[in-house]
């Protein structure tokens, strides 16, 4: 027998990750400026109020649909594990994980409307670097002061570490990408990209003198 009350816990992540999907669609296809709640609601077959009830206003949503897809970045590189696997490797697949993200036709178009939109929605670029880019980077930096701390990397400013990281990571591929020059990467060009970068990286960073 069916039992009918309030949704499980599962079953309201479930629900608010598909609402962030649609948002996050809608978003990318129609701008910022050019969608309301109410048809994100009416997309998504939800209320406003159950819009309003677990994330707020609109600004509010387009923060939550970039922290959503921050946090699938981030879990990549969990900190309780960040000296458990050798530097290059764990590099490598946070690597990976990074470049296929940030590379999706979706993410780039997203891009490219913050861009137009910013100088209308100054707060919306705040916000979309705060919840984006500066976790990501926030956590690189972590993860590099606990290798610097033990031994394997050089003593230099670790938030300087992670900028530049991401940007060998990005390179000029993803310029040309933005600009519409470039397809999307296949995995399997993201993989060499990756390990080129990674290697790179690290020739410049990696104390050749305590390498345990």
């Amino acid at each position: 027998m069916n039992r009918i009350g309030r949704p499980r816990k599962g079953e309201i992540t479930i629900r608010q990750n598909q609402l962030l999907d649609h948002a996050l669609r809608l978003f990318v296809e129609r701008g910022y400026g050019n969608v309301s709640l109410e048809t994100i609601a009416r997309e998504a077959r939800v209320s406003l109020r159950t819009i309003y009830r677990y994330f707020g206003g609109k600004a509010d949503l387009f923060g939550a649909v970039i922290r959503h897809y921050s946090d699938l970045l981030v879990a990549t590189l969990p900190l309780d594990q960040a000296l458990a696997r050798p530097l290059e490797e764990t590099l490598v697949g946070f690597g990976k994980h990074f470049l296929f993200r940030i590379t999706r036709p979706e993410i780039i178009r997203l891009r490219a409307q913050l861009i137009a939109e910013a100088h209308q929605f100054p707060e919306l670029a705040a916000e979309f670097y705060e919840q984006g880019p500066q976790r990501t980077l926030s956590r690189l930096a972590k993860f590099f002061t606990m290798h610097q701390q033990a031994g394997h990397v050089k003593a230099i400013d670790p938030a300087f570490l992670a900028g530049q990281f991401v940007n060998a990571l990005r390179g000029e591929r993803f310029q040309r990408q933005q600009l519409g020059l470039e397809s999307a990467p296949t995995e399997e060009e993201v993989e060499r990209w990756t390990r080129q970068a990674v290697k790179l990286f690290l020739q410049g960073c990696l104390n050749h003198t305590n390498t345990a």
